[in-house]
């Protein structure tokens, strides 16, 4: 979605279509995933499109075609993991000057679907100063948003450098941090030390667009209070920001 409407900065037409699909060998050969039935979303727009000889490289962890400070080239990177983590595909057609598709193939479950009783459809609310840090600017708007929604005060950085300058600034209102993994200037362990030198009893909940991978689990080992994994709702986030808070 971020892409698309970066891709449409005069405005345009984004379409999102599923189907169930069955895919052959021939197909999923290359992409070493079993042939079968396969549930098919694709995402298309009619922005400025993707020069030919670049599209082989935008799922590459930070590349990017976007001025500094616009994004450290994580977002298409982050959703090929997600895809390839669940045994599916992501392609991508596109022509300079019409537009974009991106199609997402995944595996198609054959189990009856089961309504699970819900735990929990609350949203916790607070009255704390957060400060949320991240490099993209449309999760730091509609992660403020939310936060803002529950209750609470919110600062926001969009590097590591930022992230200190902004908590050393306001140590006495910050009660947590939202720390992004990988942020411009730092990544998410060096940023983690520097809050941490200059309060050693700061809360900090780390995110990312990955599940909890080997230098998560160091953060985490070196007191972080707690991993979020992006995308979250609204009562994710509230629960896991309570939690935190009220520990």
């Amino acid at each position: 979605y971020i892409n698309a409407w970066q891709a449409m900065p005069n405005g345009g037409d984004l379409y999102i279509q599923t189907e169930n699909i069955i895919l052959d060998e021939n197909f999923t050969g290359p992409f070493n995933v079993k042939d079968g039935r396969y549930v098919r979303i694709s995402i298309t727009d009619t922005g400025i499109g993707i020069e030919k000889e670049i599209q082989p490289r935008i799922f590459d962890p930070f590349f990017t075609t976007k001025e500094i400070g616009n994004g450290a080239g994580l977002g298409l990177a982050s959703v090929y993991g997600i895809i390839k983590n669940h045994r599916g595909i992501i392609n991508v057609y596109s022509e300079e000057g019409k537009g974009t598709t991106f199609n997402i193939y995944l595996p198609a479950s054959g189990k009856e679907v089961v309504v699970e009783p819900k735990i929990s459809e609350t949203v916790l609310n607070g009255s704390e100063t957060i400060l949320l840090v991240d490099d993209e600017d449309m999760i730091v708007e509609v992660g403020k948003q939310m936060l803002e929604a529950m209750g609470y005060g919110v600062l926001t950085a969009t590097s590591g450098k930022g992230a200190v300058g902004a908590y050393r600034k306001n140590r006495e209102r910050i009660r947590l941090v939202i720390l992004d993994m990988i942020i411009p200037g730092s990544n998410g362990r060096e940023t983690y030390d520097r809050l941490k030198g200059i309060n050693s009893d700061i809360k900090v909940l780390l995110s990312s667009g990955y599940s909890i991978n080997g230098e998560a689990t160091e953060i985490l080992d070196r007191g972080c209070n707690g991993f979020i994994q992006k995308p979250y709702s609204i009562k994710k986030l509230s629960q896991k920001v309570r939690e935190i808070l009220d520990s």
